[in-house]
C-alpha cells in the first residue's frame, strides 16, 4: 500500500460543472471534467486531472453504478447507471498519472444480466478495445458471487460464482451503525432474501460484509455515482453506491420486520395485511421446494392486490423516510472503504485515497433506483467526501439533505468517521455560483419540480418534516 495522506476527512469543497446540454458528447464531459479537476486543485500539469490524487504506480478502483441492464420503467438505459462517456474520461485522465493498474468493478443487482448491461451500454466493446492498447487497464470485473433469475415470481439463484479468497470478510462487531437495532429476534431484511442467511451475518455483537479483495487491495478509489432518488435510501449517489463493493447480498441489511410501531421499519405504523405479506414472504425465501415457493408466492399476490385496492403505495420493503436500516448499513460499507485493511482488520486512519465524480447529466428521479426517470441536470459534481457531495445532490433532488438520513448521520460522531467537518462547512464552487449549497442552488432556475419517491416526499425542500404518504 502506497503511503499517503488523503483529506478524505477533511475536504468539503464540492466543484460542480455545467455542460451545454443534457447530453454525453465526449468532448462536453472531457472538458467539464478538467474544469472540476482544476477547481478541486486535482490536477497536475504533464500527469493530467488526478496528477495530485493518483501516486505513480497505484493500483486504482473505479467504482460506477451498473445495478441493472434495463430501466424498470419505460424510460432508458441512461437516467440508470452511470455513462459510459464518463468512465471512459476518468479512466483516460487516470492513466495520464502512470498507475500500475486500473480496474472497473461492481456488484450489480443479483438478477443484472451483465453481458447484455455490458453490450447495452457500450461498456464491453470500449473496454475490451481499451486493455488492447493498453496493458495497464484490466478490464470491467462483476463483483457478484451471487446472481438470480425469477420464474413464475420464484427466484432460482446460482451460487458461489467467485471464489471466497477474492473477497476480504470484516466484522465491525459492536462498532458497526446497526448494532443499535441489532436483537435476537432477527429482524434484518432484504428482498427476495433468506433471512436465515442475514441472521449468520448480521446480529448482536456481529456484522459482517464481505468485499471485493480488489476494492482493499487498491491504493485509490475513484467513485463514479449516477445521482438518482432512492425508494429506501432516499438518494443515491458517492454514499449508496459502495453497496456495490460487497459481493453477497446476505451481507446487506436493507430493513426490518414489520411497521414502526412494532418496532420495524419496512413501513409506517401497523398493518395487519402487510403484515401477513411479510409472513408469506419469509415463507417463500425459505422454502427449498419450488412448488412451495410458487404457491406462497400465488397467495401473497393475493394479498398484494388487496394493498393496491386500497390504495398503498409504499409496500413493505422499507420504501419510505422511516427506514432506519439502509443508511446504517451504507454507511458502514463507506467506512470499511476508508479504513479497511487486507487482513479484515480496521486501522485508525485512511488507508487509501477515495474521491468522488457524480453523473448529474442525466439523473433520475421518481420511483429509483431501478426505473428511474430521466431528470436532465446538465451536470457532473466532484469532491473529496462522500457526504459533502450528498448533501450538494440532495439539494439538486429537491431534498432537505437534514431529512435523509444516509447524509445527516454521516456526519455523526462514530468511531471510524467519514468526516471531520460540518455541514455549514460545506461550499460548493463551480460554474454556478460559489457558497453554500443551500444558497446557490436556491437561487438556481430550476426548470421543473423533482418527482420524488411516495415515501420521501416529506423529506423535499418546504415540506412539514413528518411522514405525509
Amino acid at each position: 500500500m502506497i503511503d499517503f495522506e488523503p483529506e478524505i476527512l477533511t475536504n468539503s469543497d464540492v466543484a460542480l460543472a455545467t455542460l451545454p446540454s443534457p447530453a454525453y458528447p465526449d468532448s462536453q464531459v472531457d472538458k467539464a471534467l478538467l474544469s472540476l479537476t482544476q477547481r478541486l486543485e486535482w490536477f497536475e500539469e504533464g500527469r493530467g486531472p488526478f496528477g495530485k490524487m493518483i501516486p505513480r504506480g497505484a493500483r486504482i478502483l473505479i467504482k460506477p453504478n451498473l445495478v441493472l441492464h434495463a430501466n424498470e420503467g419505460p424510460w432508458g438505459i441512461e437516467p440508470l447507471v452511470t455513462h459510459l462517456s464518463l468512465i471512459r474520461a476518468v479512466v483516460e485522465g487516470a492513466l495520464l498519472a502512470q498507475p500500475s493498474e486500473i480496474l472497473v468493478g461492481d456488484a450489480p443487482l443479483q438478477g443484472c444480466d451483465f453481458p447484455q448491461l455490458m453490450s447495452i451500454t457500450g461498456l464491453g466493446e470500449w473496454a475490451d478495445r481499451k486493455r488492447m492498447v493498453e496493458p495497464v487497464f484490466k478490464g470491467v470485473r462483476d463483483f457478484r458471487r451471487t446472481t438470480c433469475v425469477f420464474l413464475n415470481g420464484v427466484r432460482l439463484a446460482a451460487e458461489g460464482l467467485q471464489a471466497e479468497d477474492r473477497f476480504i470478510l470484516f466484522d465491525l462487531g459492536q462498532d458497526s451503525l446497526l448494532e443499535p437495532i441489532s436483537d435476537s429476534h432477527d429482524p434484518f431484511r432484504v428482498t427476495c432474501y433468506d433471512p436465515r442467511l442475514l441472521a449468520k451475518t448480521h446480529g448482536p455483537g456481529h456484522h459482517q460484509y464481505l468485499i471485493a479483495k480488489d476494492v482493499i487491495d487498491a491504493d485509490v478509489v475513484i467513485n463514479l455515482p449516477k445521482l438518482k432518488t432512492h425508494k429506501k435510501a432516499g438518494i443515491t449517489c458517492a454514499l449508496k453506491n459502495l453497496i456495490g463493493i460487497n459481493g453477497n447480498k446476505e451481507f446487506l441489511p436493507h430493513h426490518r420486520l414489520g411497521g414502526s410501531s412494532s418496532g420495524g421499519d419496512c413501513y409506517p405504523n401497523f398493518n395487519p395485511i402487510k403484515r401477513v405479506l411479510e409472513y408469506t414472504s419469509d415463507r417463500q425465501n425459505t422454502t427449498s421446494s419450488f412448488a412451495a415457493a410458487r404457491a406462497w408466492h400465488g397467495i401473497g399476490k393475493q394479498f398484494q392486490r388487496v394493498l393496491l385496492m386500497m390504495g398503498d403505495k409504499i409496500g413493505t420493503e422499507g420504501s419510505w423516510s422511516g427506514n432506519d436500516t439502509i443508511w446504517r448499513t451504507c454507511l458502514d460499507l463507506n467506512r470499511i472503504l476508508l479504513y479497511g485493511q487486507s487482513n479484515g482488520m480496521m486501522s485508525e486512519k485512511p488507508q487509501r485515497q477515495v474521491f468522488h465524480i457524480v453523473d448529474a447529466v442525466i439523473a433520475g428521479q421518481g420511483d429509483g433506483p431501478l426505473s428511474p426517470q430521466p431528470l436532465p441536470l446538465g451536470m457532473i459534481l466532484a469532491g473529496n467526501n462522500a457526504v459533502a457531495v450528498d448533501w450538494v445532490g440532495a439539494y439538486l433532488l429537491g431534498y432537505d439533505p437534514q431529512c435523509i438520513p444516509l447524509i445527516g448521520q454521516a456526519l455523526g460522531d462514530f468511531r471510524w468517521p467519514i468526516t471531520s467537518f460540518d455541514a455549514t462547512d460545506i461550499e460548493l464552487i463551480g460554474e454556478l455560483k460559489t457558497g453554500p449549497p443551500e444558497q446557490v442552488i436556491r437561487e438556481w432556475k430550476r426548470s421543473t419540480p423533482v418527482i420524488h419517491p411516495v415515501g420521501w416526499r416529506d423529506a423535499a425542500l418546504g415540506t412539514p418534516k413528518k411522514f405525509v404518504g
